[in-house]
Order: structure tokens, then C-alpha cells, then sequence
């Protein structure tokens, strides 16, 4: 059995970790807050692009846009979103399984890393990792969606890679983050939801011509999305952090409690020992 003095010892240490624990999780919870606001801020400008685009498609026929067309490579590309720091429970290893899990494969797939625990995870398992920005994660701003969209579209028309997927994740709530792996290129009819568009029977006359309409448009679709996924990956790892902070200050809690009893049952026999011996001693005198 632990002496008492390792009992305290042991319960002086988990006290100090619990205090660290419960600091760490009122900073994600106020970062939550902030990073909760950017991302529906964002959602406006997000779902006009989208409906520009569910217009486009549903009222044109025989659109033929090089991002609409499959590649010509083999090869695909993959944004994947984690975080630069640990302490948030599963957030970035659910990433990188949804990678593994997809048929994204080290052999044909090239990764475009925003996120330090993404690298590690990603390379221990054998991809080729072809760019690290990770700082981009600490604050992202829409200009570094727009440099990494710029970064993969050269990549597609040179023909280097002939599809471009994002992993990242998606906040739904403080205690719930749903890791996603969705397809950015080529764009697809059946990615929108071109059902619902009004009198979608009314064919688009293009102003300037179809090809430059869509050489606007899709990339700044494709930033949005990818400052959007950023947003969403912030939110996501906040929550997170707070959700496993909690857990881990009450834990700590538990812990605290149960060394407290352990010490308490010490003490006691301690002094249950001490009176046994001066009744002892007594009665030999006597």
C-alpha cells in the first residue's frame, strides 16, 4: 500500500494538471465562440456561389469546361485539414482515417497539408506529402483558400493530377465533429441539387462566353469552400479540445477524490496503529 506521503505527493501533482486542463478548455471555449461567428458569417457568400453554380448547370446543356471533365492523370490530390497541436481527443486522427479509408491510396495520391498532425499521421502511413502550410491553420484567411486553390487548379490543367479532394471537418456541435472527404474537381451534376431551381426548363445565354463565366465562377467556388473547410476545422478543433479538457478535469476530479479516500484510509490506520502500540506499551508497563 502507498505510504501517505506518496498518496499527497500523487494528489498535489493530478491537482496541478487539473488546473491546467480546466485553462485549457476556457481558452478553446471562448476561441469556439469566435471561430462559431467566422464560419457562419462566411455561409452567405458561400450558398449565393452555390446557387450561381446549381443555376449554371441546370439551365445549360452540353457544357463542355474543362473542369467539368475528368483528367487526364491518374493521380489525385488531397487537401488535408488538422490541427498544429494536439490535446483534442480524436479530431486529427479522424481525418486522417477518412483519408485511409477512402480510395485515396499512398501510390496515386499527392497531399496538400494544412495541419502539422496531419503530415505525421499522413506519412507514417506511406503518402507523399507535397506541401506543408501549415501556419495557415493558426489564423486562415480567404487569400490563402485562393493561393491553395490557385496552387491545385495549375496542377489539374497541367494535367498532373486528374481529381482534388478535401478532407476536413465539419462542426455540428461542442460534443459532435464529423470528419468529410468530398470532391472538388471535376465538378459534377449530381454534386447539386439542380432540382430545385426555378424554371430550370429556361436555357442560359452566356455574357461573356460559357468559358469565361466558368473560369471566374469555379474558382472562387473552390476558395469558399476550401476558407469555409478552414472555418469549420477551427470550430471543430475547439470543441474538441473543450469536449476532451472537460472530460479530462473531471476525471482529475475523480482521481483527486479517490486519492483523497485512499489518504484518508491511511491516515487512519496510521493512527489506529499509533494507539495500538501506546495500548500495548501501557499494558507492559503495567
Amino acid at each position: 500500500m502507498a505510504s501517505m506521503r506518496d498518496i499527497k505527493r500523487r494528489k498535489t501533482s493530478v491537482q496541478s494538471t487539473q488546473q491546467i486542463t480546466k485553462a485549457m478548455k476556457l481558452v478553446a471555449t471562448v476561441k469556439l465562440q469566435k471561430s462559431r461567428q467566422r464560419a457562419e458569417a462566411n455561409k452567405p457568400y458561400f450558398n449565393m456561389l452555390y446557387d450561381t453554380i446549381c443555376s449554371i448547370l441546370a439551365r445549360s446543356e452540353n457544357l463542355d469546361h474543362r473542369f467539368l471533365k475528368e483528367g487526364e492523370s491518374e493521380k489525385k490530390a488531397v487537401i488535408a485539414i488538422t490541427s498544429n497541436r494536439g490535446l483534442a481527443g480524436g479530431y486529427n486522427s479522424n481525418v486522417v482515417k477518412t483519408i485511409l479509408a477512402s480510395d485515396l491510396k499512398p501510390d496515386n495520391t499527392v497531399v496538400y497539408a494544412v495541419g502539422k498532425k496531419g503530415i505525421e499521421g499522413l506519412k507514417r502511413k506511406g503518402y507523399n506529402i507535397h506541401s506543408d502550410a501549415s501556419e495557415v491553420i493558426n489564423a486562415p484567411l480567404f487569400a490563402d483558400a485562393m493561393e491553395l486553390t490557385k496552387q491545385l487548379l495549375t496542377q489539374f490543367e497541367k494535367g498532373e493530377v486528374g481529381e482534388i479532394y478535401l478532407a476536413y471537418t465539419n462542426f455540428k456541435n461542442t460534443v459532435t465533429q464529423e470528419a468529410k472527404l468530398i470532391k472538388l474537381l471535376p465538378i459534377s451534376r449530381d454534386d447539386f441539387d439542380t432540382a430545385n431551381v426555378k424554371d430550370d426548363k429556361l436555357l442560359m445565354n452566356f455574357e461573356p462566353s460559357e468559358e469565361e463565366v466558368l473560369d471566374k465562377v469555379i474558382p472562387k467556388y473552390m476558395s469558399n469552400i476550401i476558407f469555409g473547410a478552414f472555418l469549420e476545422s477551427v470550430a471543430s478543433e475547439n470543441g474538441a479540445r473543450m469536449q476532451a479538457m472537460d472530460n479530462a478535469t473531471n476525471n482529475a476530479e475523480e482521481m483527486i477524490a479517490s486519492l483523497e479516500l485512499s489518504y484518508n484510509r491511511a491516515r487512519q490506520g496510521a493512527i489506529t496503529q499509533e494507539l495500538t502500540e501506546i495500548i500495548a506499551g501501557a499494558d507492559a508497563v503495567g
